[in-house]
Parts: structure tokens; sequence; C-alpha cells
């Protein structure tokens, strides 16, 4: 694999492994493949208490800022910073080496509640997909949400839905986060993690891992940076993996 160039073949292999892992570790991702073609993507279900508010992100921001003082936000650069360093612990340490910046699923209840919303707390029921992007040479994450009931959250509720540690990110450029658009190979209207910066906060994990001649997975190592932005995270147990 070059340097921030994901072939797709590739991709296809870190989807294998990662597939592998998941199998020991019971972590609930499968491969879904496309009937009557040779595609397919990643999938895996998941709950998670959040807070949603249907209100426009705009609105969001000016109400928290007129209530006070809320939990702290980083900004994008130093977030991203953070990000890189857990992705090249990820991509390369034991889970000895680990610091505990990556949180486990069994963490806090709260996790995942963006504090900047006001509106209520409820369990939620998520759909992730993992593709491979031939226009961008990424994976990318696509999900969907839904309540206990059965209702698919807006746009505006999944804007709202955003940990308080991305929503620096979100609220100066939602659209290019997070937006809404029909799955490719499904057809049905699904929510993006927009991939046109994947390559950008990618280049520097992957310089560190070949400069130690370290091995990466690229796809779980992406994952550990985006996938908490939408309540995803990496169990710490990949890390004992060697790719």
């Amino acid at each position: 694999m070059s340097l921030c160039v994901l072939e797709e073949e590739t991709f296809r292999h870190c989807c294998r492994l990662i597939l592998q892992q998941s199998e020991q570790l019971r972590d609930g991702w499968s491969w879904e493949s496309v009937q009557g073609s040779q595609e397919g993507y990643l999938r895996k279900t998941a709950l998670r208490s959040a807070v949603i508010n249907s209100s426009p992100v705009g609105d969001q921001v000016e109400s928290s800022s007129e209530s006070g003082p809320q939990t702290s936000c980083q900004s994008w650069p130093d977030l991203q910073q953070h990000k890189k360093e857990q992705s090249v612990l990820v991509a390369s340490a034991g889970a000895d080496s680990i610091q505990g910046d990556i949180d486990d699923e069994d963490d806090d209840a709260d996790e995942g509640v963006c504090t900047v919303s006001e509106g209520s707390s409820q369990v939620l029921q998520y759909e992730y997909h993992i593709l491979y992007s031939c226009s961008y040479s990424t994976p990318v994450l696509y999900f969907r949400a839904f309540t206990l009931e059965g209702r698919s959250l807006s746009l505006q509720e999944v804007w709202s839905s955003v940990h308080s540690n991305f929503s620096f990110r979100l609220q100066n450029s939602p659209l290019n986060t997070i937006t809404q658009q029909e799955h490719p190979l499904l057809g049905q209207p699904f929510f993006m993690l927009h991939p046109c910066r994947t390559e950008e906060f990618m280049r520097p994990v992957l310089q560190v891992a070949q400069d130690h001649n370290r091995p990466v997975n690229y796809v779980l190592t992406w994952l550990s940076v985006v996938g908490p932005m939408v309540g995803l995270d990496v169990p710490l147990m990949y890390t004992t993996s060697h790719y």
C-alpha cells in the first residue's frame, strides 16, 4: 500500500483482518455482500445513549453560549492531533502500552452524549456501514440511527447527538462533516461522514508507521479517528493484533 492511497483490494484485506479480530472479540462486525455483484461492506449495529435535539445546529450554538459555560470542546486541529496519536497506538502498539485515550464500550453510560444540545437523553439504535470510495480512495463511514420505537433521526437530530468534543468542527462546517445522501450500494438514505479530509489526517499517521517500520491496518486506524464522532469506538483489544 503506497502512502495515503488505499487500493480497493487493500481495503478488503484490512476488512478481513478486522472481521477476524471482531469474531474473537464478539464485537459484532459482519461482511455484507451485495447480491449480483462483487461489492460489499462492513456492517455493525449498536445501541447508544445520546441527547438529541431537532433544532438547527446554529440555534444550539447560540443557546449554548447564552446558557453559560458548557463542557469544553477541543479545537479541530488539537483534537485531530490527539486522534492521530491514538491512531498510531491503534496501528502499532500492544494493549499494555496504551495510555487509555480510547474508551471501551463499557465505559460511562453517558458516553456519546452531546452536552451542547438541550434535548432529552434516550437510547438509540445505530447501524454502521464501512464502504470503499473509489473517488477518494479511502474508506467511508455511512450510518443511520433510529429510536427504539423505529423512528429515523433527522439530520439535525444526528448533528445534535455528536459528542461535545467534536461539536466545534460540526458547528463550523456541518455539511462537510456529517451529511445525508443515498447509500451507493443500497440506494437508501443514510448519513455519511464526509471523506474529503481523510487523506489529510491519515497522511501523518501512515508516515509515522512507515518511518518506524510498523505494520498498520488503514481501515482500523481510520476508524479509530472518525468513529467516536458518531459514538463508534474501537475497543482497545484490537491493538493486540499484528497486521
